[in-house]
């Protein structure tokens, strides 16, 4: 018969191994959930960003375009294009800030927009419609696979939404 203390060290040898071995199995596992939690969270930030089609919320009209850019961790929009002939040497006469009487082609309508804690929306910043130069509470949210994004504009309670058509 064993010494019951070479047993107890043969068990306490398996537990060290199994430590170890549980240990590295749980690092790999935190290791490949972070890499896939950091490649989750970059590839949203790149779906909201690139060149979006606007579209009318109230008529479903195409109204321009609006590249959306990252800069410091925050989406700024400007305008890039505007279908309607007669809009395109268009200022923002009704603005109340700094964009008054400036050209709507090339302005910033989008600014500081941050991710919220989840990471599924995007929000915090504001934008601009330079139709009415209103300035809304913004927040962006990607359907569709990220080929359409959900735009909503806040005033107090009350909101507007606008579905934007990725085009690149």
């Amino acid at each position: 018969m064993r010494d019951p203390t070479e047993l107890g060290g043969v068990f306490y040898c398996l537990l060290i191994l199994f430590k170890v071995s549980l240990g590295r199995y749980m690092k790999r596992v935190l290791f490949i959930f972070l890499s896939l939690l950091f490649t989750a969270s970059s590839s949203a930030q790149s779906l909201l960003t690139g060149l979006w089609k606007t579209v009318d919320d109230s008529t479903g009209i195409d109204k321009g375009l609006v590249r959306i850019t990252q800069t410091n961790g925050a989406l700024f929009g400007i305008v890039e294009q505007i279908f309607e002939v007669n809009k395109r040497n268009g200022h923002c006469d009704k603005c109340s800030d700094e964009r008054r009487d400036r050209s709507v082609l090339g302005m910033t309508i989008l600014r500081n927009v941050k991710p919220s804690e989840d990471g599924l929306l995007w929000e915090g910043g504001d934008i601009l419609d330079p139709e009415n130069g209103k300035v809304y509470r913004v927040r962006l949210k990607l359907l569709e696979g990220g080929n359409k994004m959900e735009v909503r504009g806040y005033i107090g309670p009350f909101y507007r939404n606008q579905q934007w058509l990725r085009i690149e």
